[in-house]
Formats: C-alpha cells, sequence, structure tokens
C-alpha cells in the first residue's frame, strides 16, 4: 500500500522546487549535496511551508490540493520531526522533553510508552537531566525518544547527524536502524551523507538543484547495510 504520494511545486525566489514521488512504507533515504532542496521538501511534507501547485496524500488522506484550496496544518498531520540539532526544550527535563507530545494524545492515540522508548534508545540515566548537560549524541537520541512517544504516523528527519562527528555517528546510527525495524514506523531520511542513506534506506531518491529524480532505486535491506557500513 502507497503510504506517501507527491506532487510539489514550490518557489522562493530563483529556487524552484518539484518534487514527484509514491514511496512505499519502510524508510525513504533523500540523499544530494548541500542546497539541493532536500530540506525544503521534508518541510512541505510536514507542512512547515505550503507549495504553490501540486497535492499530497497520506495512506489516503489527502493533506493538499493546492487546486482545491485544500491544506492540513503540520498539527494536525500527525507527522514526527527530528532536527539536526534536536531543537530540544532548554527549561524542562530530559524525562518532560520526552513527554511532551505524548502528554497532548489520548490514551488511544499511544503506541509507545515512555519506559519502552528509554530502553530503545537507552537513555533511562539522562531522564533527570537537561539539554544543556547533554553531549550531542544524547541530545540526539532525546529528540528520536520525543518523536516517538507522539506516535507519529510518519517520521520525517532532516540531516540528524550532521552536527555530529564520526565517533557520534557510529553511535546514533545503530540506534536509527533499531528504530526501523522495532517500530516499524515509515521514515523520510535527509542527508548529504550518501554512507547514512545507504546505511538505514529500503530505497533513495536524489534530489538536485530543487528536481527530485523519479526513480526509486530499491535497495536489499542486506546490501543497503554492507555498503552502509563499510563507508563508515
Amino acid at each position: 500500500m502507497t503510504r506517501l504520494d507527491f506532487e510539489l511545486q514550490f518557489a522562493r525566489g530563483d529556487f524552484l522546487l518539484a518534487a514527484t514521488a509514491r514511496i512505499e512504507a519502510g524508510v525513504t533515504g533523500i540523499c544530494g549535496p548541500s542546497g539541493a532542496g532536500k530540506s525544503t521538501l521534508l518541510a512541505l511534507l510536514a507542512g512547515l511551508l505550503k507549495p504553490q501547485s501540486g497535492h499530497l496524500h497520506f495512506d489516503g488522506d489527502t493533506l493538499i490540493d493546492v487546486r482545491a484550496g485544500h491544506f492540513v496544518p503540520p498539527w494536525q498531520r500527525h507527522f514526527g520531526l527530528v532536527f539536526q540539532d534536536g531543537q530540544l526544550f532548554p527549561h524542562l527535563s530530559v524525562r518532560d522533553n520526552l513527554l511532551y507530545g505524548y502528554k497532548r494524545l489520548s490514551p488511544a492515540q499511544r503506541r509507545f510508552e515512555l519506559q519502552a522508548v528509554v530502553e530503545l534508545l537507552e537513555i533511562g540515566a539522562l531522564l533527570a537531566r537537561r539539554p544543556a548537560q547533554l553531549s550531542g549524541g544524547e541530545r540526539q537520541r532525546v529528540a528520536l525518544g520525543r518523536a516517538l512517544l507522539y506516535s507519529p504516523r510518519l517520521l520525517l528527519l532532516d540531516e540528524p547527524l550532521s552536527s555530529l562527528d564520526e565517533r557520534l555517528k557510529q553511535q546514533i546510527l545503530p540506534f536509527l536502524l533499531r528504530v526501523k525495524t522495532e517500530t516499524a514506523i515509515p521514515m523520510v531520511y535527509v542527508s548529504h551523507a550518501q554512507a547514512e542513506v545507504d546505511y538505514l534506506a529500503d530505497r533513495v531518491l536524489t534530489m538536485a538543484d530543487g528536481q527530485l529524480q523519479p526513480s526509486l532505486a530499491t535497495r536489499d535491506a542486506a546490501s543497503g547495510l554492507a555498503r552502509g557500513s563499510a563507508g563508515l
């Protein structure tokens, strides 16, 4: 079943983005150089930007139909977002950061509980700390945990490892792989690092000069993991 189906056009200044794809369940990597439009596309999928034309459907729900004047705001899409700097609330403890979205869900909407996510990401020792007391890798794990506890229909990750050094990337990538295999939440993973995408993704889209390549390269999970491990 098609999870995500979109055809979107967005212009800002001299930059023009044109992206069309049908994405199945699993992890879809979007790779390309800085400035190619990857983060802009993710912002369009999340509802943080409005396209000038096009449509977006997710699991049969119409989220964008520009011609019909239909636009579902981000807080009604129920997508999880993880950015490159984590964007944790500095005045809240790790526990309260993790539960921020969770507390806003009804019990029937909650797919995951705090203890399960804490164990998955191995962050139990961090719960009483504030973000300023965390390393870069710890902040990213907490940001990922917060997104998971929101029980998202889709997880959007925008260069989540780009601010980390290679040692921390080696620590975080296995946690992302565990999230993929143990939660089955579909993901769109944006990165300029081909090795990261190869390590996690079931298929890859390439972005260049605002244009999303129309063909999806579906990859065997085992061979993708082997290529990614060799390059990291």
